[in-house]
């Protein structure tokens, strides 16, 4: 069994970005979107026109400082690599716990279709109820999914009118 991190996240926080599971890269750096060709990064950045920090520490603070939570949909699953369709025995994470704990999350926003995928099947088909939230899926910044980056930003660009700073 891998599992995945706690949740990036404290009460100003008004959009949750999902991921499914991170990476065996980030698993091994211990960081969300460690995996260097992963775009993450890049693209958040760039939609506030910066360049993205060095220092992870420096990109999390980056991220609460915008109301940006980050967590991922899987708490734990068997997988060998990175690939999504090599997830087994997956366990979501406690989303009823964290809505409730944090309920100025207005947005959950999906990094490509397979965590919107992952949430649908273990989390909303299970009854966790997330009354008063708008959900959005952007594509997945990963390099498996191939579209350019300036596809990828565009899209990701409807992420800024749900941000809300508490």
């Amino acid at each position: 069994m891998i599992y995945s991190f706690a949740p990036i996240i404290d009460e100003s926080c008004s959009v949750l970005l999902l991921g499914t599971m991170p990476g065996a890269e980030s698993l091994r750096r211990q960081q969300y979107y460690g995996y260097e060709h992963n775009v993450f990064w890049r693209i958040i950045y760039k939609l506030f026109d910066r360049e993205p920090d060095g220092d992870y520490v420096k990109r999390i603070a980056f991220l609460l400082q915008h109301s940006i939570a980050l967590w991922d949909v899987l708490k734990a699953c068997e997988r060998e690599g990175s690939s999504d369709s090599k997830i087994k025995k997956p366990v979501p994470n406690d989303f009823a716990g964290l809505y409730l704990h944090y309920p100025n999350i207005k947005s959950v926003c999906f990094n490509g279709g397979g965590a919107e995928k992952l949430y649908s099947r273990f989390v909303e088909k299970r009854g966790v109820v997330a009354s008063g939230k708008g959900f959005y899926k952007f594509p997945s910044t990963s390099p498996a999914y191939t579209i350019a980056f300036e596809k990828k930003l565009e899209q990701w660009q409807s992420l800024l009118p749900l941000l809300t700073v508490f």
